[in-house]
């Protein structure tokens, strides 16, 4: 076990992958004290997820959202803003605009999130954009199911995996609108697309990448093979991924076999034990926050990353802390 830098150091960037059972909701505290939560989890099970998240910012030092980032409308992603704004304000809203998907279940989720994104501002994003951070380059690489066009800075070389790159049959749903975001900070770079679909995620790597490597990837939708190519994790090159699975949603066999191929990755941290890969495709236990399928533990990984690019994450089931 590696001890980490002390979580009060003012000038760290730090993340909360929360734990919202196979959703997503992480939340970023800027240097500057500026906020970025990017989605809010499920609705029900008694405001589960938004207890999560208001207890992280309670941890983080923070009583309200400075940027709640949405990636799409589906509803372990954003079913859970109404619970979470009755407990946390926020103070702007990001999102791609428009649902696409106009069913009966797809407007009623719209819907109630409209009703509290329209109480306060709103902020619609399109690739190439750029939230108003201090001291953090955050840029929006895809929204409303388009990408950047040109390579960001560290990117453009020729990608060799694209001549094997084969399309998939996957719904280009909400799925493939996601708000998917490159994150800077000094000499440390992340990424998180949401759940951004393999096919889409073909125009960021192919046939020269637009993304540069990355030191963090936080894995395309939970770790579920409908994201995740070869060509695209392969390009951003990851020292160590975070995947956001539940028990018995994402993880899959081929994704974790994806990532774990690439040369010089370190280490693929879990929200979740996933069932459906068993032991040969899960990661030792001390970097997984929830081992057990039941009860509903709840546990989350922290990253803290340092302008140098170094960074450690602790997991917050057992304090096992590893340093990159």
């Amino acid at each position: 076990m590696l001890a980490a830098s002390p979580a009060s150091a003012a000038d760290d960037l730090k993340v909360w992958f929360i734990d919202v059972e196979g959703g997503q909701a992480t939340l970023f505290l800027t240097p500057a004290g500026e906020s970025v939560l990017v989605d809010a989890g499920w609705p029900g099970f008694g405001d589960r997820d938004a207890q999560r998240i208001a207890s992280a910012a309670k941890e983080a030092g923070i009583t309200s959202i400075d940027y709640l980032l949405v990636t799409h409308f589906h509803m372990d992603h954003v079913g859970g803003v109404p619970g979470l704004v009755s407990k946390i304000p926020v103070k702007t809203f990001v999102d791609h605009g428009e649902s696409i998907e106009t069913d009966l279940d797809g407007k009623k989720l719209f819907d109630a999130y409209l009703a509290v994104r329209d109480k306060g501002k709103h902020l619609v994003v399109k690739p190439g954009d750029k939230l108003p951070l201090k001291g953090v380059e955050w840029t929006i690489v895809s929204a409303g199911g388009k990408s950047i066009q040109k390579p960001l800075k560290g990117a453009g070389k020729p990608n060799t995996a694209c001549a094997g790159f084969q399309k998939r049959e996957v719904k280009d749903d909400e799925n493939g609108q996601s708000t998917g975001s490159f994150i800077r900070f000094g000499k440390f770079t992340t990424i998180d697309l949401g759940d951004l679909l393999w096919n889409k995620e073909e125009p960021l790597v192919c046939p020269s990448t637009k993304i540069p490597p990355v030191d963090l990837y936080i894995t395309s939708h939970h770790g579920m093979n409908m994201s995740g190519s070869p060509a695209f994790v392969g390009a951003l090159h990851p020292k160590v991924a975070v995947m956001d699975s539940g028990a018995r949603k994402g993880g899959t066999a081929e994704a974790w076999d994806t990532m774990h191929a690439v040369p010089g990755i370190r280490d693929i941290w879990q929200s979740h034990f996933a069932v459906a890969g068993g032991k040969e495709h899960n990661s030792p236990e001390d970097v997984i926050a929830n081992v057990a399928e039941t009860p509903d533990s709840g546990f989350s990984l922290k990253l803290v990353a340092h302008k140098d690019g170094h960074f450690e994450i602790t997991n917050a089931r057992n304090g096992y802390s590893k340093q990159y």
